[in-house]
């Protein structure tokens, strides 16, 4: 059965199905996609994960192997197969049509692939997926019908511009969703419920400052104590809102506690990575903050986030400013991780 995933998300709630396949080249649809499907198989009580990123190097005896471990151990678990490449090989295609002829009771099975060319599409193995799964294509949304993707996920958030302003805010992400999600937030952590006006819409897209913002948490996880003053000093001359600033800081926090969790289940720090969808150019940095944070300060500054949050809704008393910058100076101070 091939759906889209607006059909996926009205799909999901009635019937979770044993095999899902998400094909296509939008990045945010495949995500969000992928993320719903395992938030209703973990609702259904398939708690435990498990990826497998399939590369030109992989070995593909190891699912079979979690197969024979998970129907030993019985319990409800989740197989998240990537196949970057969309080519699995002949001893994957081999993997994947087995995987079709024998679902388990026990097992929701996750494939993510890239658009898949037509020649692949007579594939024995695609075409074993193309019957027994449900296959969710995620395509590039035309520039003609972004406007009104955009509409969709500010009504969401509780917000409206007008098609002027739409208009103006479809040109600048010029078709990258991701690029839209981003602008998105930014409007809902900047404004409050309503109609924005146009020049709210403007200020948001254009305001340079905004680079800044993002420089924060490099600056935090450098350990660059100077620089980390520096900017946040500088954001809170220009009226940067301190939601945006502790939303910014905390992401990558919670990063770093995914790629801790990874390590310590015995993973490579490669795949740690790559999982925790860490880009490329952040490696380096990530790595090096990994190896100098340990996890309990990293919860440890998510309690802290969480405390400044109270304080910038107005549930509690103190110095917004004060507790961001001591946020940061708690983790620029540098540390020396135990794993």
């Amino acid at each position: 059965m091939r759906i889209n995933s607006d059909q996926l998300f009205r799909q999901l709630p009635k019937q979770l199905m044993p095999l899902y396949t998400i094909t296509g080249d939008e990045l945010l649809l495949a995500l969000e996609a992928a993320d719903a499907i395992r938030h209703q198989a973990r609702q259904h009580g398939y708690t435990e994960r498990d990826i497998f990123t399939a590369d030109h190097r992989f070995d593909w005896s190891n699912i079979q192997r979690w197969q024979s471990q998970s129907s030993l151990f019985g319990e409800r678990s989740i197989l998240d197969l990537r196949i970057p490449t969309g080519k699995p090989g002949k001893e994957g295609g081999n993997a994947i049509e087995a995987l079709c002829q024998n679902p388990s009771a026990d097992t929701i099975t996750l494939i993510m692939l890239p658009k898949i060319d037509k020649q692949t599409q007579t594939s024995k193995w695609f075409k074993a997926l193309d019957h027994s799964s449900v296959m969710v294509t995620v395509d590039p949304i035309e520039h003609a019908r972004l406007a009104n993707w955009i509409q969709q996920r500010l009504d969401i958030q509780g917000q409206q511009i007008a098609s002027d302003s739409l208009q103006f805010l479809a040109n600048k992400v010029e078709g990258n969703l991701l690029a839209a999600q981003q602008e998105i937030k930014k409007l809902a952590l900047l404004y409050p419920s309503g109609m924005l006006s146009f020049e709210q819409v403007k200020n948001a897209v254009l305001n340079v400052a905004r680079y800044d913002v993002f420089s924060l948490p490099e600056a935090m996880l450098t350990a660059d104590t100077v620089r980390y003053t520096r900017i946040l000093e500088g954001l809170q001359g220009e009226g940067t809102p301190p939601p945006l600033i502790l939303s910014t800081l905390t992401e990558p926090i919670r990063t770093l506690l995914l790629i801790h969790q990874a390590l310590a289940a015995g993973k490579q720090l490669a795949q740690a990575l790559k999982d925790s969808r860490v880009w490329h150019q952040q490696q380096k940095i990530m790595t090096a903050a990994v190896k100098r944070l340990p996890p309990r300060l990293l919860l440890q500054a998510l309690l802290h986030a969480a405390s400044i949050d109270r304080i910038i809704k107005g549930v509690a008393q103190g110095d917004i400013w004060d507790e961001l910058l001591q946020f940061g100076l708690r983790l620029t101070t540098r540390q020396t991780s135990m794993h």
